[in-house]
């Protein structure tokens, strides 16, 4: 399993409201990507204050690789992705990815 790993920094007059919207259109592709195993999102919670302003994220769980790479160039996964960077401080470099193999 390849564990998808995304966290971002939005930019601070996006609503929260219009980034709980980014996450349930990404949470949809579970039902439109095979092998796209579970979606999860959110702000981050923890008590640590090292998040460095990647204060939300979310991680997919993809069956294995090809699942993974048929995610990254599905054409709503690039809409989505296109929606989400617009959102972000910086654009692209308002997020980090982090792919993990998962036993």
């Amino acid at each position: 399993m390849i564990r998808h790993i995304v966290l971002v920094k939005f930019r601070a007059e996006i609503p929260a409201a219009e980034r709980t919207a980014v996450f349930a259109d990404l949470a949809a592709l579970d039902q439109r990507i095979d092998g796209l195993v579970a979606t999860s999102y959110g702000p981050n919670v923890s008590p640590e204050g090292k998040d460095r302003g990647f204060a939300d994220g979310f991680i997919m769980d993809f069956r294995d690789e090809a699942a993974r790479d048929a995610y990254l160039v599905d054409e709503e996964h690039q809409k989505f992705g296109a929606r989400m960077v617009g959102m972000l401080e910086g654009g692209r470099d308002g997020l980090i990815v982090f792919d993990l193999p998962v036993s």
